[in-house]
């Protein structure tokens, strides 16, 4: 009795995790409002019936999927270590968050999608952990800067900085490898190396910068 207990459980995490993977494509393709149950059953291989049984609602399966999400996207800032040498964690955290775009990009447009769409899902996460978690790591920035050991920015404005110029290589790819050509096929080696130099020169110690914080 406890082995088919087991198994069933074990056949249920399969299939929860074959919804959220199929939801993920379908909600990265259509946007949560285009995106419909029917769809995900399909792309799930289950009924519409069998997927009801994990998930109530599309409402249900997104908010979990954004949930996980949100946990995977913060860890390389929480792994910003303070007794690390500056111009070193920010440029592996730069390296991380490219790193991201390039393995989960449809992960970066479902966050994208519940941005644009003004986080009715998110709202709170993004005001209350998200917040807290970004105030923690700018005020270690700005310590670094008044120990003089990078230059002075903004620090909350620089991982906002980083967040854009990492993410637009997923949430725009199509558009990032058009311009590009067929010649510029693979965009991330380029992109990694003039993103180093770009935050490397920015936070040399002494480098003037006219956005100047706080």
């Amino acid at each position: 009795m406890a082995t088919m207990r087991r198994a069933r459980t074990r056949i249920q995490q399969e299939n929860r995790q074959a919804i959220l993977a199929a939801a993920l494509e379908v909600f990265a393709a259509q946007g949560f409002r285009g995106a419909t149950l029917d769809q995900i059953a399909e792309a799930a291989g289950l009924s519409k019936p069998n997927l009801l049984y994990y998930f109530p609602s599309k409402e249900a399966i997104h908010a979990d999927l954004l949930e996980g999400l949100l946990d995977i996207w913060l860890a390389p800032l929480r792994a910003l270590d303070p007794a690390g040498d500056p111009r070193t964690e920010v440029l592996r955290y730069v390296r991380r968050k490219l790193e991201m775009s390039r393995e989960m990009p449809r992960e970066s447009r479902l966050f994208a999608y519940e941005i644009l769409q003004g986080a009715p899902r998110l709202g709170p996460l993004l005001s209350g952990t998200l917040r807290t978690l970004v105030a923690e790591k700018a005020a270690v920035l700005a310590r670094w800067m008044d120990e003089g050991r990078i230059a002075r920015v903004h620090p909350v404005h620089l991982i906002f900085s980083i967040w854009a110029l990492t993410q637009h290589y997923a949430d725009f790819e199509v558009q990032v490898r058009a311009v590009l050509g067929p010649e510029g096929a693979d965009p991330w080696p380029e992109a990694e190396a003039f993103l180093e130099s770009l935050y490397g020169r920015l936070l040399a110690p002494g480098a003037r910068d006219a956005l100047t914080s706080r």
